[in-house]
């Protein structure tokens, strides 16, 4: 890890000579100086007084014996995020809406088992108890290509004129990040759909450009209905850490920010391993309170709140760059989108700087950078203030990325993980002393990644993410240790039939050459420069049915991007300066991914086998990008 980092610092002062078919911007500590914040001062925020929630089994209702059902909506709700100290917070979160208790930020875990189907009725529930719908908790900006619900039939999923926050009701569609499904079952961007409301006005589209195209085209899109969609997933691929959450068009940042996300554990068929070879049990359904568990997953993201507890998030593109306007649609700068945000406080399992109780023994980590933009580099240290970087008092022995486990257990001393990324672990806390503290903090910058040289995150705030107390040992550890660890068997990817070359570019104003980004974009490559592409040009993407591609990323951008694939899981080949030689992919990322880092200044490739036929997308994680134009649609076998 720390050799990646030294890798970012030494190139950025070559970046502008590398990219030449895109100016190029370095923000730092001038960004993370002007970040906005809410109301409530994070330094006030007592950390490590609250308990760690590990989020429990979502139950599934009865119905089919030969695959597990669930009925999940979202619903708006208020939870204690803060301390007891503090006020609670109003959120979105999916649960059971046949099971009362289970609605909770984040939500409780779907598991699944390789090869027996999951089918969801997902609902949009945001209304009321009237049954009137709910406005956003967070504001919106009409004037990007958004869904746009009060643009009717025609004028849905497209671009607005509406300078003002949106207070109509919320559309909806929930996309299982990493899980090998058709397009109807994807949770297609434009596929999303109103509450059933009494009171949705007249005029207004209910569901997006390609709800009808998926209902028709689902073997059960007759169980679709007003509010509703009904997926369902195979699981027929290598047991992996996956995770739901929104994918609206145009506002999947908010819609996240929210609250509305999950995680998806499949377990068990040849990419796995036996039972008690690793740290466990995880929660299963009908465990008994005070059941002690060591697997656990851990979804860390950023926010920043107001005093009377609620959510922050800046509603002018004042707050990012001072910029007043005019805005669009009188030019070509969005007045509420922020090219990038990040929250002041950390979350994790959806309590501010958590604590957890953990006996001398291994436990195992579903990691979960959930974050809108941030990046995150952890590392576990005896002292949360001490100077950064900090000296490390544990290892992190990663076992698993986003497709499944790694081709053997990496140790490292500290690990970068992006928005989306998630990162299987293993920690051993054996022959520590009961009482003894160990924190798990975060080096990386309060900026866009990977920031200036030595730039870290505050300490005393975003620095640090949740603290270990090691208590007696109750258990007994038959799990394997991780150096001694044989995990499953890795299958390459064979030959690439072609390579495709792809950019990802950021647009200044042509109206105020000062400001700048107003759009990001990704594209095609032609004789080295970028040709940016917007979501509804025509497709450029298309790979046969079962072709194996290259796709080479060009960063043609001063930031690095997590770039995700929908539907595939692929193999990182190699990263290259655009004038040097390629290198390896890095220790922990040598499995198969949903999701990459695209450094700046850089080529990316990753290979990838096209084996579902339909429509998907693909576009950067850090989700004020995605919403602003950073996502385009490709095709398989079409």
């Amino acid at each position: 890890m720390s050799e990646l980092m030294r890798r970012h610092f030494l190139q950025i002062a070559a970046i502008t000579g590398a990219a030449t078919a895109a100016p190029l911007r370095f923000r730092g500590t001038s960004l993370a100086q002007a970040s906005p914040r809410g109301t409530l001062d994070p330094a006030t925020i007592s950390k490590y007084v609250t308990r760690l929630v590990i989020p429990p089994a979502m139950p599934p209702t009865p119905a089919n014996s030969k695959l597990d059902y669930y009925e999940i909506a979202v619903r708006q709700f208020e939870q204690q995020i803060l301390p007891l100290t503090l006020p609670a917070t109003t959120v979105w979160g999916y649960g059971s809406v046949n099971h009362q208790g289970t609605f909770n930020y984040p939500a409780f875990t779907i598991n699944a088992h390789y090869r027996r189907p999951v089918r969801v009725k997902w609902i949009n529930g945001l209304v009321n108890r009237k049954g009137d719908f709910l406005p956003h908790l967070l504001p919106v900006d009409q004037t990007l290509h958004w869904a746009n619900p009060p643009g009717g039939i025609r004028g849905r999923d497209s671009k607005g004129t509406d300078q003002n926050l949106y207070r109509g009701p919320v559309p909806i569609i929930t996309h299982v990040h990493g899980n090998h499904t058709f397009d109807f079952s994807d949770g297609y961007p434009e596929a999303w759909y109103l509450p059933q409301a009494r009171n949705i006005p007249a005029g207004f589209a209910h569901e997006g450009s390609f709800y009808d195209v998926f209902k028709t085209k689902s073997p059960i899109g007759n169980r679709w209905g007003h509010g509703n969609v009904v997926f369902q997933y195979a699981n027929n691929q290598s047991a992996n850490t996956q995770w739901y959450h929104d994918h609206t068009l145009g506002m999947t940042r908010v819609n996240v920010y929210a609250g509305p996300a999950g995680f998806y554990l499949l377990r068990g068929g040849p990419g796995d391993l036996p039972k008690g070879r690793l740290p466990g049990p995880a929660p299963q359904v009908g465990d008994r309170p005070g059941k002690r568990y060591y697997e656990i997953p851990l979804a860390v993201q950023d926010r920043s709140f107001n005093d009377d507890g609620s959510l922050f998030y800046p509603k002018s593109r004042t707050l990012f760059d001072g910029f007043t306007g005019p805005f669009a649609p009188n030019s070509d700068v969005p007045p509420i989108w922020n090219p990038e945000f990040f929250g002041d406080t950390i979350v994790v399992n959806g309590k501010t700087w958590p604590v957890q109780e953990v006996e001398p023994r291994r436990y195992r980590f579903r990691i979960l950078n959930g974050c809108d933009s941030r990046f995150l580099i952890f590392k576990l240290v005896s002292n949360p203030l001490a100077p950064r970087p900090a000296t490390q008092a544990l290892p992190i022995w990663v076992i698993g990325a986003e497709g499944g486990f790694l081709p053997a257990p990496v140790e490292l001393d500290q690990l970068l993980v992006a928005p989306a990324e998630r990162a299987d672990v293993i920690v051993d806390f054996t022959g520590l002393p009961v009482g003894m503290e160990i924190f798990l903090i975060n080096e990386a910058p309060d900026a866009p990644f990977p920031g200036p040289p030595n730039s870290f995150a505050d300490p005393a705030t975003t620095g640090q993410v949740m603290k270990f107390k090691v208590v007696r040992l109750v258990s007994h550890d038959t799990s394997t240790p991780p150096y001694r660890l044989t995990l499953p068997r890795f299958h390459p990817l064979g030959p690439a039939i072609k390579h495709r070359q792809l950019s990802l570019a950021e647009k200044g104003s042509a109206d105020f050459p000062n400001v700048s980004p107003v759009m990001v974009q990704l594209g095609t490559v032609q004789n080295g420069k970028p040709t940016p592409l917007l979501w509804d040009d025509p497709i450029t993407e298309n790979p046969v049915l079962n072709s194996t591609e290259v796709w080479e990323l060009y960063n043609f951008t001063a930031d690095a991007h997590p770039i995700h694939i929908h539907e595939v899981q692929f193999q990182v080949v190699d990263r290259q300066p655009v004038h040097g030689s390629p290198r390896p992919p890095e220790p922990w990322e040598r499995g198969f991914k949903d999701t990459v880092i695209a450094l700046p200044g850089e080529i990316t490739r990753v290979k990838a086998k096209f084996d579902l036929p339909g429509r998907y997308v693909w576009h950067c994680h850090i989700l004020e990008h995605e919403d602003n134009e950073m996502m385009r649609p490709y095709q398989v076998g079409c």
